[in-house]
């Protein structure tokens, strides 16, 4: 390994993900979060459990004994100047809010590169994706403002495919994996920022943590659509959560209707998905039938947890949350030059 990266991370429940990756591989990581998540992070550490192939149980990784050093703190006082990368890594009705929303800007006026881990991906990335119209789906955004100010060639898109959640009976610190899968982005326009994504992605490869390979890499892209490999899954599965009167099972939206979830996803079948998910498929790769099969039935994530929607998103709709992120809409409807169906999560 060489010199360490500093690296600003916006969000701490899924980037506490990221981050401990990063800070095995002895890279120094910043948690942007709540009071609270700050206090327990930096007094305890970020604590996260994943399954590893061939071990019983889980794997416990604390930040505090890793090689690299990680941090927590809130919107005030931070420097984008002063990272290499920052990550973004909060749901996104959750960068409208003060505090973040300028501690955004200020990243987009120091052109810090940015790498985004949202279901829904920031609003500038679409704008490098070849025959989409950015401005189109300006209406899917909580506030699509605040992605006006960054430049297109400094924000690239990790397809957010691993799963984790933070167990209710744990502390904030605490996130456990259930589904172990790689972290997959594009590069960046630039060779310069993109060398940073290559840089990472074979220190986390070569990182072990007492001597134990950890799931979980960083696998860099060159192409765009790579990223998205996650849509077609999020229609298939999570959002058919939605129902008009209330949440059903994602077993139940998973297994239901299998030729209707495949469809979106499987080119051939007699309900062909919309024209977005056949550019996907001709140059990215999608989520295998199985993988989603084996996470609505509980077998990759725990019987306890089959019941409920593995996404944030559909946790705060089935929580009453004022805002919830539409990948339902952008992916499934403006995408396809269609309007959005009624129905499913609705904006305040």
């Amino acid at each position: 390994m060489g010199s360490e990266y500093k690296i600003l991370i916006m969000g701490a429940s899924y980037g506490s993900l990221l981050g401990t990756k990063l800070a095995l591989a002895g890279h120094a990581v910043h948690l942007i979060c709540l009071p609270a998540e700050a206090d327990l992070i930096n007094k305890e550490g970020a604590i996260v459990r994943m399954p590893v192939k061939g071990r019983d149980g889980l794997v416990e990784v604390n930040s505090k004994k890793l090689p690299g050093k990680m941090s927590a703190g809130g919107t005030a006082g931070v420097n984008p100047s002063d990272y290499h990368l920052v990550a973004l890594a909060m749901q996104e009705p959750q960068y409208r809010s003060p505090g973040v929303r300028e501690l955004l800007a200020a990243v987009a006026k120091a052109k810090v590169p940015c790498m985004s881990i949202m279901n829904m991906p920031p609003l500038t990335y679409l704008k490098r994706i070849p025959g989409i119209d950015a401005d189109a789906l300006r209406s899917c955004y909580t506030d699509a403002s605040v992605w006006d100010v960054f430049d297109p060639k400094l924000v690239t898109l990790c397809s957010p495919d691993p799963q984790a959640f933070r167990p209710p009976e744990e502390k904030v610190n605490v996130l456990q994996v259930r589904l172990p899968t790689n972290f997959k982005s594009a590069r960046f326009d630039s060779e310069t920022h993109t060398a940073i994504l290559r840089r990472l992605e074979s220190d986390i490869e070569a990182a072990r943590f007492d001597g134990i390979e950890l799931p979980v890499k960083l696998k860099v892209h060159e192409s765009v659509f790579v990223p998205l490999a996650k849509w077609a899954m999020l229609l298939a599965g999570n959002y058919r959560c939605v129902q008009r009167d209330g949440m059903r099972p994602i077993k139940d939206a998973v297994h239901s209707d299998q030729l209707g979830g495949e469809a979106v996803r499987v080119p051939g079948r007699e309900r062909e998905g919309p024209r977005a998910f056949r550019k996907v498929r001709e140059r990215g790769t999608l989520a295998p039938d199985p993988v989603l099969r084996g996470a609505g039935s509980g077998e990759r994530r725990g019987q306890h947890r089959a019941h409920r929607p593995p996404g944030a998103d559909h946790r705060g709709a089935e929580g009453h949350a004022l805002a919830c992120g539409r990948s339902d809409r952008r992916a499934g409807r403006r995408l396809a030059g269609e309007e959005p169906e009624e129905g499913g999560l609705k904006r305040p």
